[in-house]
């Protein structure tokens, strides 16, 4: 049996994550009594200990509706300028965004916020049977390749319980010693960036080994940071032979929202408080998709209040209480502006380009770039160039789905270019 090193180093670095798990567990059992007064509590805390956020709200009595957006720039300013009285750069915990929505940024959060945020996931994992401190985890993410960086990465791999897939270089032999690393160890989950499992599962069909009969000990496949659609989750649950769970979150709030048992896109309500606003920063009604807004509950030290995270989607309140995120399109950022003016989700091209390619299992993924209004890069990968009739294809849906005129450049590369973390973003605009 595995140490309970993860809680335990938690606790050692002063996060009261037994204190803070009991808290949101009772707050699970409670529903959403109290949620009202969280919500003013921190607010009238950061109004009297933040001078950086008091300066953002004019009006001290304003209601919730009216009270700014942070958005990160707003954040892109050194963070001892930004954090509460009581609260330095040497007593809190610090972290980095990864900077994937242009805006990189360090936040704080207090201790007891950070061992708030690992209750949370804590409690979303055991849903589906999986023990933060003892379910051993197969990590597809990026790592550093050399420096202090490097080391500190593995050192948390150690004390989470998990091997790192470094997922840089995921060609046929690094894929077949991934396989061989399964048949090795008693994996209880995967986790990590979905354009890399997918390309695991590819080399499954290719090799036509479903992995859980190589790891019987395998329970669930959690995937993040990328969208997952329709088509790669059925390849994913087929060829890995697990249920495949969504997780949307980000590393400066944390969990907010996971898929649950029954499928739905469950929020987490307890420590964060997760709004769909208009242009105007207004709430909507359920279903009405708008952008996304996230409130940290338990961050005294820094001020995470009506933050926008950059994504848009929508919300469904159940009988219960329980809220669903639906709808989840991806950044705000990433949309095309069409030579008619029409405006649309940049993942719109990602999803008909998809639909006419899928058929095509040479094609291991693919990126779109928009470089001018009217103009498209497709950045492939593939043992061979994308035939003439494909191209074709794809130009037609581009022309029925969109509207006509576009042009379509098609490059054909080794590997695609992902961001220092190994996020692969499936849609890019350069104009």
């Amino acid at each position: 049996m595995p140490l309970k090193l993860f809680d335990n180093i938690l606790k050692l670095q002063g996060f009261e994550i037994n204190t803070a798990r009991k808290e949101f567990d009772n707050l699970v059992s409670n529903g959403n009594v109290g949620l009202q007064n969280r919500k003013e509590s921190i607010v009238k805390h950061h109004l009297t200990n933040n001078h950086f956020y008091n300066s953002l709200v004019v009006n001290k009595e304003v209601l919730w509706k009216d009270l700014p957006v942070l958005s990160k720039r707003n954040l892109q300013q050194p963070l001892h300028e930004r954090l509460s009285k009581s609260y330095t750069v040497k007593n809190i915990f610090k972290g980095k965004t990864s900077g994937s929505s242009g805006h990189p940024f360090t936040y704080g959060k207090n201790k007891y916020a950070h061992a708030m945020t690992w209750a949370a996931f804590h409690h979303a994992y055991e849903q589906h049977g999986i023990n933060l401190n003892t379910s051993l985890q197969a990590r597809f993410y990026g790592i550093p390749l050399s420096g202090k960086g490097k080391y500190l990465e593995l050192i948390k791999d150690f004390v989470s319980y998990r091997k790192r897939f470094p997922i840089f270089n995921m060609n046929d032999a690094v894929l077949e010693s991934f396989l061989n690393k399964f048949k090795k160890n008693k994996f209880e989950y995967l986790n990590g960036y979905t354009s890399s499992i997918v390309l695991l599962a590819k080399y499954c069909e290719q090799k036509n080994t479903v992995l859980k009969d190589i790891c019987p000990t395998l329970k669930i496949c959690i995937v993040t940071s990328e969208m997952l659609f329709p088509d790669d989750r059925l390849l994913l649950e087929k060829w890995l032979g697990i249920p495949v769970i969504n997780e949307y979150g980000a590393s400066e709030v944390g969990l907010i929202a996971m898929q649950n048992t029954q499928g739905n896109f469950e929020v987490n309500q307890q420590n964060l408080y997760v709004e769909i606003v208009d242009n105007d920063n207004q709430p909507v009604p359920d279903g009405t998709i708008g952008r996304i807004l996230v409130t940290d509950l338990y961050n005294l030290a820094h001020p995470m209040t009506r933050y926008e995270i950059g994504d848009l989607g929508s919300l469904e309140t159940l009988e219960n209480g329980t809220r669903i995120l639906k709808d989840l399109q991806g950044r705000t950022s990433d949309i095309a502006i069409l030579p008619s003016g029409k405006v649309v989700p940049g993942l719109t091209f990602y999803y008909v380009t998809k639909t006419v390619i899928k058929e095509d299992i040479d094609i291991l993924e693919f990126v779109v770039i928009q470089k001018k209004p009217d103009a498209f890069e497709i950045q492939y990968v593939s043992k061979s160039e994308i035939n003439t009739s494909v191209k074709e294809s794809i130009q037609n849906a581009m022309d029925e789905y969109l509207e006509p005129g576009l042009s379509l450049k098609f490059t054909r590369l080794e590997v695609l270019d992902r961001s220092k973390r190994g996020k692969l973003k499936q849609f890019m605009s350069e104009v």
